[in-house]
């Protein structure tokens, strides 16, 4: 199969793709912009503790 035949077919196989709607689209990202700020926040909440339970063991 020859490059311009698989961009041919590539191109005819994204023309049965269904796109999702800009709605939809920014309804997922701000789920995943959540999502993000509360790992964070766990993420840095766990460090913060560890991080003094370290302090304390060690004598700091």
């Amino acid at each position: 199969m020859s490059l311009f035949s698989y961009l041919r077919n590539v191109r005819a196989e994204m023309q049965h793709v269904v796109w999702p709607s800009r709605r939809t689209t920014l309804q997922h990202v701000g789920v995943i912009v959540v999502i993000s700020i509360v790992m964070a926040l766990i993420t840095t909440g766990l460090d913060f503790g560890f991080g003094r339970i370290v302090a304390r063991l060690i004598g700091f």
